[in-house]
C-alpha cells in the first residue's frame, strides 16, 4: 500500500506543479504575449481546446467533455495499472506521469475550458506547438511505458533463449 501511495504521491506532484506553473503564467501574460528566454525559446501563453498539436481545436465545444471524459477513463486505468504494478518502478512511475498530466489538464478544461500552454520552442523560425508541463509529464512517462515494455520483452527474449 505504501508504494501505491508513493505513486499517488508523484501524480500529485505533478499535479501541482502543472498548476501552479499556469498560475504563474497566466498572473503574469496576456493572451498571446511572448517573452523570449534564450534564442530558441519563448514563454507565451496561448489556450488550446483541442487536444495535442490543436487536434479538433476548430470545433464548437463538444471537444471540451469529449477529452475531459476519456482522461478520467485512461486516468481510472492507468491507476487500476498502478495499483497491479506497484511494486515496480519503471511502469508505475509512467503511469503516475500520466495520470498526473491528464489531471493537469482536466483542470484547466473544468476551469478555464480550454488548456493553457505556455513553453514555446523554436528553431530557424518554425515554432514547435506551445505546451505546459502537464504535456511534458504525460510525453516522459510514455516515453517510460514504452522503455519498461522493452525492457519486459528483452527479457522474456532472454528467458526463453536459456529454455
Amino acid at each position: 500500500m505504501k508504494r501505491f501511495i508513493g505513486w499517488l504521491v508523484l501524480a500529485t506532484v505533478v499535479i501541482g506543479l502543472d498548476q501552479w506553473s499556469k498560475l504563474a503564467v497566466l498572473a503574469r501574460f496576456a493572451e498571446y504575449e511572448s517573452l523570449p528566454v534564450t534564442e530558441f525559446f519563448n514563454l507565451v501563453l496561448v489556450y488550446n481546446p483541442g487536444a495535442a498539436f490543436s487536434f479538433l481545436a476548430d470545433h464548437a465545444g463538444w471537444q471540451r467533455w469529449f477529452f475531459v471524459i476519456l482522461a478520467v477513463l485512461i486516468c481510472s486505468w492507468l491507476l487500476r495499472l498502478t495499483w497491479q504494478h506497484r511494486a515496480e518502478a519503471l511502469q508505475p512511475a509512467a503511469f503516475s506521469l500520466i495520470v498526473g498530466g491528464a489531471i493537469g489538464n482536466v483542470i484547466d478544461r473544468l476551469v478555464h475550458e480550454r488548456v493553457v500552454d505556455f513553453l514555446d520552442f523554436h528553431l530557424a523560425g518554425s515554432h514547435w506547438p506551445a505546451f505546459n508541463l502537464a504535456d511534458s509529464a504525460i510525453c516522459l512517462g510514455v516515453g517510460l511505458m514504452i522503455l519498461a515494455q522493452w525492457q519486459e520483452s528483452r527479457r522474456e527474449k532472454h528467458n526463453n533463449e536459456k529454455q
